[in-house]
């Protein structure tokens, strides 16, 4: 059984293609996710339908595998089934790959207001604040009011930080002003919040230094240092200066889902399973903690990285092991991460990319990130789709996804 169809779930999946297995899917949803693209939903820039596939269409060839869409309440492992409310049901082998959730570092209350972005209905929530902030924006006439709607406030400085600033700066600067006659959206006031001392921080310095004057050139204001410590439904403080905003996106922390408390399993303070070197519980060689949800190091103690490469890798490799286990075989070689690099896009023509022994910036680098995530999108009608979406939009500056529907 695996419970996740993220990255990691389906690789796993599809590495026992081949395998005398039977294999049982389990997801809350019915569709997989790419959702290092989720935030161009959230500015209009992408239809759902682009950056998401149902799983059932993905595994369709797959004679061995099974999907069943239902919620994990809990994980039984002296009975060897997990429950999915009142249902049951058993396994001989599980891996659990649930990813990671939103974590406001315990101002759960902030919520509300400052919605995060990991899921399809939280990108059409942002979406449905971002363009109702300009509609209402047009509507009003009280100055005040005015600039408070056209102030975006995104906390967290991290990949998914940056592209959200950017890509909220492009909209109000380049889709939008034609649209409207009472208001410039030009005049849109967008923040980027982080905590740390730089934006991007698991990226060189002098890359980090680079995406912070992109974002500035876009007329994003970058405040680093700079821990939000208040949040409702007026906006944000930062120390004891109050920012109104109508519109704050949360960027700055997840959390793991549950499994560990489903497991009984050791965590750590985001709440990751504590793994062995091949992702199985300690103690229980019959479950694999895999991707968002597992802390996991490499050959040098390091913990792995929350990223889709890592996930999508170590799936695969569990996958195998299992596979091999069925048979009778010996493991396959331990578990070594091979480091895909890092890509974040700051607007148009602006990106920048870590490869290890090579870094790039600017459009080379802007370039490099469309080719990779179209390459990694599922089918060839979403690459296309994708591709001439992005083409239409480079060329234009044109949005047409910019609908409203309700939350």
């Amino acid at each position: 059984m695996i419970v996740g169809a993220g990255f990691g779930g389906l690789e796993a999946a599809k590495a026992l293609a081949s395998a005398p297995v039977d294999v049982l899917v389990v997801d809350r949803r019915n569709h997989h996710l790419f959702q290092p693209l989720l935030y161009q939903v959230a500015t209009a820039a992408l239809s759902p339908a682009e950056v998401a596939w149902p799983i059932r269409r993905i595994l369709r060839k797959q004679r061995n595998a099974r999907v069943l869409m239902a919620d994990v309440t809990g994980i039984d492992v002296e009975r060897r089934e997990v429950l999915l409310g009142e249902r049951r049901e058993p396994w001989d082998f599980l891996v659990v790959a649930t990813g990671a959730t939103h974590s406001w570092f315990g101002n759960e209350a902030w919520a509300p207001y400052a919605p995060g972005l990991k899921t399809i209905r939280d990108a059409t929530a942002i979406r449905h604040r971002i363009l109702c902030a300009f509609e209402r924006a047009e509507a009003e006439d009280d100055p005040a009011a005015i600039e408070r709607l056209r102030t975006f406030v995104i906390v967290g400085g991290g990949p998914t930080g940056v592209e959200m600033a950017g890509a909220v700066a492009e909209l109000a600067l380049k889709s939008l002003p034609a649209d409207f006659r009472r208001i410039d959206t030009r005049k849109a006031r967008v923040l980027l919040i982080e905590a740390g001392p730089r934006v991007l921080p698991t990226f060189p310095e002098p890359l980090s230094r680079y995406a912070q004057r992109a974002l500035e050139a876009l007329g994003v204001e970058v405040r680093v240092g700079a821990p939000v410590t208040a949040c409702d439904a007026g906006g944000v403080a930062i120390g004891d200066e109050r920012i109104p905003s109508a519109t704050v996106v949360w960027a700055a922390g997840v959390a793991a889902s549950p499994a560990a408390h489903w497991l009984g399993a050791e965590a750590d303070r985001a709440g990751r399973v504590v793994v062995e070197p091949d992702f199985s519980v300690p103690g229980r060689p019959d479950v694999f903690v895999i991707g968002d949800t597992a802390l996991a190091r490499d050959a040098e103690g390091r913990p792995l990285p929350g990223v889709a490469p890592v996930a999508k890798q170590e799936g695969a490799w569990v996958g195998r092991l299992i596979a091999q286990r069925v048979l009778g075989r010996a493991a396959p070689r331990p578990f070594r991460y091979r480091d895909a690099g890092q890509l974040a896009t700051i607007g148009r023509r602006a990106a920048v990319a870590d490869f290890g022994w090579l870094r790039l910036k600017g459009w080379i680098a802007w370039w490099f990130w469309g080719i990779v995530h179209i390459y990694f999108l599922i089918g060839v009608r979403s690459r296309m789709i994708v591709a001439l979406e992005w083409f239409w939009s480079y060329l234009t500056y044109d949005r047409g996804a910019r609908l409203i529907v309700d939350p």
